[in-house]
Order: structure tokens, then C-alpha cells, then sequence
């Protein structure tokens, strides 16, 4: 399973003015971003083994979405990937196995952290699915803790910073102690996006798997 998928695949105690602002920060996100595109960095850190030190893997490409349920992650480096969900289905496609995969998207995006960014209609969305708490602010950010209300799933807990009402920063800890750390730079709100933006067809020739 390649960092990607695995990656998309404590309490906190806050000030009364820290709750405001990040709690404020992420509805507003919600509320009022309906289109967005951005470039990203990502780095991927594996919890250290005995006597290693921790090995971090950085990878960068460009994120789109329309609200809700529409999103584009475009990886181009070091390995060009691409992560699409058209509203029904979620696909990714890895060039470099020439291999597509599938999944009903519906059953795997509600506690996952493209609900937090991209994916949920409203703040009243998120908190069926996620606990959310403002967090203290922390490098000129706005912070806020969510927490799956599932049990069960691989996503153990998400951070979500933000400078003024501008998503920046999305921090992903795994059920394998895995740490993922996406930031956001070139943010553009509300831009026009191509109704063909989020459709996705298997290249020929391309492995297929349904999940």
C-alpha cells in the first residue's frame, strides 16, 4: 500500500478565545468555500523503529475541489499518482503500475480527512462523523482537533490549521502511528472549475480493481 493511500487512507485543553477562533476559522472554511484549487507538499513520517531514527517521505502536486463530495489530489512528485472522487465513486490512479482502483465513494469519505477540506456540506456534517475541538494556536495558525467518532477505521485523529479563514495546514495521524503533514501554499477560493475537472475515466490498458 503505497504512502498516499495509507495517508488519505491526546486532549487538548484551549483558551476560551482559542476555541472561537479555531472553530470560527474551519465553519466559515465550510461555509463558505464552494470551490477551491491549491498546491500542496506532503510529508509522510513512519514511527521510528528500535534503534532507527524516523524516515520521512516528501511528496507535492496540486489539490481541487468543489463542495461537496467533489476533489482532485494530483501527485507529481516523486510518483505521479491521482486521487479523484466524481461524487459517486473515488478513484486512484498509480502511473507507475498502470493501475486504477475503485472504490464507492460513499462508504469511505465521511470520516475521512477530505470531509474536513472538501468533501462535507455543512459544519453539522462534519460533527456527525468527527469530535471537533479548537486547539491552541500554534505557528501563526488557527488550530482545530478532529477526532473520528468511529473506532474502527485507520485514521486515528486530524489537525486542521488555518491562517485567518484560509485552510494551510492538514495533519493526519494513522492506527500505524504514521504521520502525514499536508500544507497548502497558492490557495485560490471560489475559483471557476471545469465541469470535467472531477471526471475520471481508466486509461486503457490500465489495471482495474473494485473495491
Amino acid at each position: 500500500m503505497s504512502i498516499q493511500k495509507i495517508a488519505f487512507c491526546s486532549l487538548v485543553f484551549c483558551s476560551p478565545l482559542a476555541i472561537a477562533s479555531g472553530m470560527d476559522s474551519l465553519e466559515q472554511f465550510v461555509k463558505t468555500a464552494k470551490t477551491g484549487r491549491a498546491e500542496f507538499t506532503q510529508v509522510v513520517t513512519a514511527p521510528a523503529k528500535e534503534g532507527q531514527t524516523a524516515r520521512s517521505k516528501n511528496s507535492s502536486g496540486t489539490f481541487e475541489f468543489s463542495r461537496p463530495n467533489r476533489f482532485k489530489f494530483i501527485y507529481r512528485k516523486p510518483f505521479e499518482q491521482t486521487i479523484v472522487a466524481d461524487g459517486q465513486t473515488l478513484w486512484l490512479y498509480d502511473v507507475d503500475l498502470n493501475q486504477v482502483t475503485s472504490r464507492k465513494q460513499s462508504a469511505v469519505l465521511a470520516s475521512s480527512p477530505a470531509a474536513l477540506i472538501a468533501s462535507a456540506a455543512d459544519i453539522k456534517a462534519l460533527q456527525a462523523d468527527f469530535s471537533l475541538t479548537a486547539a491552541p494556536d500554534k505557528d501563526g495558525l488557527e488550530w482545530v482537533l478532529a477526532s473520528p467518532k468511529a473506532k474502527d477505521g485507520m485514521l486515528l485523529a486530524v489537525r486542521v490549521g488555518f491562517k485567518g479563514a484560509d485552510l494551510a495546514v492538514l495533519e493526519i495521524v494513522d492506527s500505524f502511528g504514521q504521520r502525514s503533514v499536508m500544507s497548502f501554499t497558492a490557495l485560490r477560493i471560489n475559483t471557476a472549475l471545469e465541469s470535467s475537472t472531477f471526471q475520471f475515466k481508466p486509461p486503457a490498458g490500465a489495471d482495474l480493481i473494485q473495491q
